[in-house]
């Protein structure tokens, strides 16, 4: 299996400066070391809601890391201080609207709220950013997917598409864990 880099970053005020203690970041790794089964090294990053700061925090993740997948989380809300998607698109090389629309969808069937998300997702050269909230079970279930009492699912994460997107952008093959998320690939890739 090949080997992948991924940029995790958390953006919080209070929490990168030791307000409180940060959750994003143990549970976007914690989900992602169910899901992925490549060797994976993280480079992560905790920082406060400031747009030049978290631009630059991407484009040292995707521009000198070369990490191929990096994943925000915080900041997605409609208050001043969450910016995350603004930085996200000012480093954007193409804009991804699915991810952000499918997010939105998931978290639909949590909390009405979702509507006021502006998660989004995008590809800058070979990597692709995703803004996720930040809450640990609103990573998880972005990610993740809503399932029935039996496990099925009724609506696929975002993950489920985010190993042919890296392919599709000259990334790693990424292999995921079924029972935790299945990657769709299409018969013919």
């Amino acid at each position: 299996m090949q080997h992948i880099k991924i940029g995790l970053v958390s953006v919080s005020d209070r929490a990168s400066t030791g307000v409180y203690e940060d959750k994003g970041l143990p549970s976007l790794r914690e989900w992602l070391d169910e899901a992925v089964l490549n060797p994976k090294e993280y480079i992560e990053r905790l920082i406060p809601d400031e747009q030049d700061l978290i631009e630059k925090t991407l484009l040292e993740l995707v521009d000198e890391h070369q990490c191929s997948l990096v994943l925000t989380t915080g900041g997605t809300g409609p208050y001043p201080r969450d910016v995350t998607p603004d930085a996200t698109l000012a480093v954007a090389d193409r804009l991804m609207p699915g991810f952000g629309e499918q997010m939105r969808q998931v978290s639909l069937h949590f909390v009405p709220t979702a509507i006021l998300s502006r998660q989004v997702g995008v590809i800058r050269k070979n990597s692709l950013i995703l803004n996720l909230p930040g809450r640990p079970n609103a990573i998880r279930e972005t990610l993740g997917g809503v399932r029935d009492e039996q496990g099925k699912t009724l609506v696929h994460g975002v993950f489920a598409a985010v190993p042919l997107c890296i392919d599709a952008i000259g990334g790693p093959f990424i292999e995921t864990d079924a029972e935790v998320s299945k990657a769709f690939r299409p018969k013919n890739s």
